[in-house]
């Protein structure tokens, strides 16, 4: 398999994979409810910064990583813009939910034992919460990472605990995802381990949110940062 960013990584966990969901950035397919409030051409520029943070602080790690890209036909896209450095997955299926268990299914028959999945609207997601979901499924069958807008961030399996029911049966972007998600895993008996509340950046109130915290963090020099500063939603220094 080829790992991504192996020169100078820390020593890799060889059967534990994070994978991260993303979209292409193009205009009117990323952040759509960010769209009546800000310029186009600001929403593109700022998710693709959402990538590209995200790549920097989490794709090197104790474990192999995947990319995994919508829609499949724009691979040659993804690695033209953001580098060849990485394993690409495409995201098969219809609906979320399909994706998602898809991308479990092809990890697992990878050969991997722990795999957790991100998506990319938390481009300030710290380290220590991936360090911290994938120690927990050392004896957890399952991690989930809430979302302060009652979504989650974060979804992880053990290989023997996984279920696809978790994909089934859920609006997608509904306020109750990470409690409905919890009520199937408590129904199949799996034992969870819930992680720390974090935010996904959807809404106006979402990037006030961001600002605030990314200026008392490390979070400060990110690109999403700079292109906030740079469309005037952060004041100069």
């Amino acid at each position: 398999m080829l790992a991504a960013g192996k020169e100078g990584a820390e020593q890799m966990h060889p059967q534990r994979c994070l994978v991260m969901f993303a979209k292409y950035p193009a205009p009117g397919k990323v952040k759509t409810r960010l769209s009546p409030h800000f310029p186009e051409e600001m929403i593109v520029r700022l998710y693709r910064a959402f990538i590209e943070d995200l790549l920097a602080r989490l794709a090197h790690g104790d474990y192999e990583f995947r990319f995994a890209y919508h829609p499949p036909d724009r691979e040659e896209d993804f690695r033209r813009d953001f580098g060849d450095n990485y394993t690409y997955l495409p995201q098969t299926g219809g609906q979320l939910g399909e994706k998602m268990a898809g991308a479990f299914r092809a990890c697992f028959a990878e050969g991997f034992r722990e795999v957790v999945l991100i998506g990319s609207d938390s481009p300030d997601l710290p380290r220590e919460i991936i360090g911290e979901a994938f120690g927990k499924l050392s004896d957890h069958g399952a991690v989930l990472g809430p979302a302060d807008d009652g979504g989650y961030y974060l979804i992880g399996f053990r290989r023997e605990a996984f279920t696809a029911r978790v994909f089934t049966g859920i609006t997608w972007g509904g306020r109750d995802v990470a409690a409905k998600t919890l009520a199937i895993l408590a129904w199949e008996e799996k034992q969870v381990h819930i992680l720390p509340v974090w935010r996904d950046i959807d809404e106006p109130a979402d990037l006030a949110a961001l600002i605030a915290a990314g200026r008392k963090r490390d979070f400060t020099g990110s690109r999403t940062m700079a292109c906030l500063h740079d469309y005037g939603l952060i004041a100069p220094a």
